[in-house]
């Protein structure tokens, strides 16, 4: 099939190639409005917490295990359904993913304990893996190698704008309309349920679907194998473990995951906290609670810029801008341990530069995936980088937990980040494509 090369520089597209080039974008744009919605599915949880404790008198660190229970759910869930999108497409899976995970968000909001509510929310976690994967080959499908990083910096920007969606649904839940901790598992999935169906009823799963040719080209995919089109699951797999790159990435990426979900989860916690209500009271006209939102901002705008700096300037070379982004993270972290509480508008911005820096390397770390094996492997491969993302991001939870359990700070998050975040630079060297 024939290279599209549409936007390359004193090239005129013809109208044909234009009209492809609205479709690519209009798949882009309707995968990014799906995962806008769905972590308000499952990130929604720290700031559930305090009321969690309160009426079921439970510690930071069962609360913590809670979390590592629907992570680890969600790690097994990668695996599994990142082949599942490579065998039945992307837009399906995707789909129903999101209509199951609101529904079980609901029942998650019937538990009677911390152990109806470890199990459901583990359950969750499983139907929330049917998105990234998926939607990822959809997209593998519709680019080429050369846009991987852009596609996949608005992809992933897309899922930071979702962080702050969550953030901000949940505070009006909490702080605004004053109702109880269920109320922030019924009332924002609802967004995720029409995303999901808008998702279904707009996306395509390939561009031979609408009569265009591929974008690919395999020749310029250096050192990727030939995949057949009806390649078995289990040789999908075989070929994806294979690849001993895509491993070392899965480790980097697990310690990035779990530097970026010891901020999402605990820094609700901490900024929830006396001291900092304390301090808003007399320090700023900003509530502290509301400081938090700086987070997810920071990471949807690092993911953004993240990808294009691994196409831009390093020509594809993602490991250089992932040490790049996790270098700093780890030094942007440990200043914001040293901030005082009396520091408002310094935790504010330190706090945006965490999340930038942070979460910024997901979009190489995805634009890797087909960079290694080919976009007809692209779910699986995203798949199983992503069950080592959240197995660490689940180990972390309750060490965090137990932390400020055991010595009472909160702040104690960002030094752990800090660790975190300094491994994942230095496993990342390895990658070296």
């Amino acid at each position: 099939m024939s290279t599209i090369q549409v936007g390359a520089p004193g090239y005129a597209a013809s109208p044909a190639q234009t009209t492809f080039r609205r479709a690519q974008w209009r798949m882009l744009l309707a995968a990014m409005f799906c995962y806008f919605f769905f972590y308000t599915g499952r990130q929604t949880f720290g700031f559930a917490i305090p009321g969690i404790q309160a009426e079921f008198g439970v510690s930071k660190e069962a609360l913590g295990w809670v979390s590592a229970g629907m992570l680890w759910a969600y790690a097994v869930g990668q695996a599994i359904n990142g082949n599942l999108g490579d065998k039945f497409g992307g837009r399906r899976v995707m789909s129903a993913g999101a209509i199951l995970s609101c529904a079980m968000n609901w029942a998650a909001s019937f538990a009677t304990g911390v152990f109806s509510l470890g199990a459901l929310w583990s359950i969750n976690g499983y139907f929330q893996a049917m998105g990234w994967a998926p939607g990822s080959r959809l997209l593998s499908n519709w680019w080429g190698r050369s846009e991987r990083g852009k596609v996949f910096g608005c992809y992933v920007f897309a899922a930071g704008m979702a962080s702050v969606l969550s953030y901000v649904t949940s505070l009006i839940i909490v702080q605004q309309l004053h109702l109880d901790w269920r109320w922030i598992f019924r009332i924002p999935v609802l967004l995720l349920l029409v995303g999901g169906i808008t998702f279904y009823l707009v996306a395509r799963e390939r561009p031979e679907d609408m009569g265009f040719t591929s974008p690919h080209d395999d020749a310029v995919d250096e050192g990727v194998a030939h995949v057949a089109d009806d390649e078995t699951s289990w040789e999908r797999y075989k070929g994806v473990l294979k690849n001993w790159r895509l491993l070392v990435g899965g480790l980097a990426i697990g310690f990035q995951n779990a530097a970026r979900y010891g901020l999402l989860v605990w820094v609700p916690v901490h900024f929830l906290g006396a001291n900092w209500a304390k301090a808003g009271a007399q320090a700023s006209m900003i509530d502290p609670k509301w400081i938090s939102i700086a987070l997810p901002i920071g990471m949807a705008f690092g993911a953004a810029t993240n990808g294009w700096v691994s196409d831009r300037i390093f020509g594809s070379k993602r490991y250089l801008a992932i040490v790049l982004y996790m270098g700093f993270a780890a030094v942007t972290s440990l200043y914001m341990y040293t901030i005082p509480t009396s520091e408002v508008y310094l935790g504010l911005v330190v706090l945006f530069l965490c999340g930038f820096f942070v979460y910024g390397p997901q979009s190489s770390f995805w634009a890797l995936c087909p960079d290694l094996v080919g976009h007809k492997r692209a779910g699986t491969a995203i798949g199983v980088m992503n069950f080592f993302a959240y197995l660490f991001a689940g180990l972390g939870e309750p060490l965090i937990g137990k932390f400020m359990d055991t010595h009472h700070d909160t702040s104690l998050v960002f030094l752990i980040v800090a660790a975190s975040s300094a491994a994942s630079a230095v496993v990342a060297l390895f990658i070296r494509r």
